[in-house]
């Protein structure tokens, strides 16, 4: 039986570029080579694209995946054909941020007519963006703490008036984040003001706009879904804290988060939490893969937090380790996100393109 041909993209010009190198080491280490002939794409953080074919090594340093010895290539060229001439079976872009969550990259695949893993075009865009994301979340009903939402030119003009509208709207402690970033990257918890105007200065370094959200005293709760248009979850997890604040250097650097899987909660909580995450999961449309994120109180009430459309994906994130909690390795996880790929894929094939 022959191999099908997968290429795995990584890297982009994003805040998140390191994060997505290291992933790539973890998926490569982990995709079933028996299986698949799998090629790569290392997008520099300057935007130039290089590809690498048949990797078959166990990636021990992951200075080697930036490949520094390969010269860039034209995008579409290096999409189309894989190592063994054919067209891809399936693209699985391991990229976060911008230009690569966003749903650009993805928007060009659907050009280029590769299927991918993944959310798609809307579903990605959405869910990378905190203000729409949050608007989708209110038409379906799912309950969110206050917020407050404006454009850099807006600060710039109207500084005074938008404190204040803080001041009105929202109580100390306040998390200020860029509106279209991950990984917790350029996001300040802010328990006064001039806290709040450092943090708006340090987001808006990431972002031309922002979303400043309510602190609360509650749990951070995490549920996986997997699917296309019958989605499944896991059983909720939590993310336990020894900082007061989950920020990219205590994700990333400092191991200072430990995953409780599955997280100590009553059955019903359990429950409500996934049917909230297959809610949040229709309301941006998402096929593939996604994280919902919520906070839980001390009296049970429940606030989603947010989504994730292409959640930290390393092997000991909490995404796969949600599905290995379940009995679903992550091998057989990035299997099962092909095939999903493939699915989406061959289900569009039905779609007319041409009116008789």
């Amino acid at each position: 039986m022959s191999k099908e041909n997968i290429c795995i993209i990584y890297g982009g010009k994003s805040a998140e570029h390191e994060v997505s190198i290291f992933t790539a080491q973890n998926v490569l280490n982990a995709i079933d080579k028996s299986k698949y002939m799998v090629d790569i794409i290392f997008i520099t953080n300057d935007g130039e694209w290089k590809k690498k074919e048949n990797i078959t090594d166990e990636i021990k340093d992951i200075e080697t995946l930036k490949l520094n010895d390969v010269e860039e290539g034209a995008i579409s060229e290096l999409l189309l054909k894989s190592s063994e001439g054919k067209k891809y079976d399936a693209v699985f872009p391991l990229l976060h941020g911008p230009n690569g969550e966003d749903g650009t990259i993805q928007g060009l695949f659907e050009v280029l007519d590769i299927p991918y893993v993944g959310n798609g075009v809307l579903s990605a865009s959405s869910s990378m963006d905190k203000l729409v994301m949050k608007q989708l979340f209110a038409h379906r009903g799912l309950p969110q703490l206050p917020y407050v939402s404006f454009l850099r030119s807006e600060y710039e003009k109207y500084q005074d008036n938008i404190i204040k509208l803080v001041h009105d709207k929202l109580e100390f402690p306040v998390f200020v984040k860029p509106a279209n970033l991950g990984s917790s990257v350029g996001i300040s918890k802010c328990t006064n003001e001039d806290e709040l105007k450092a943090g708006i200065i340090e987001a808006f370094q990431f972002d031309r706009k922002l979303v400043i959200e309510q602190g609360i005293d509650a749990r951070e709760i995490e549920v996986a879904v997997l699917g296309n248009d019958y989605p499944e979850t896991t059983w909720p997890g939590e993310v336990v804290k020894d900082v007061q604040f989950y920020d990219y250097k205590s994700k990333y650097k400092d191991g200072k988060v430990e995953l409780s899987i599955p997280a100590d909660l009553d059955e019903d909580t359990k429950m409500t939490l996934r049917n909230m995450a297959v809610e949040a999961f229709k309301a941006t449309d998402c096929s593939g893969l996604l994280r919902a994120d919520f906070f839980v109180t001390e009296d049970q009430q429940i606030f989603i937090n947010e989504t994730n459309a292409m959640p930290g994906f390393t092997a000991y994130s909490m995404y796969p380790s949600l599905w290995e909690n379940m009995g679903l390795s992550y091998q057989d996880l990035i299997t099962r996100l092909i095939e999903l790929a493939k699915a989406r894929y061959e289900d569009k094939q039905q779609n007319k393109y041409k009116i008789d």
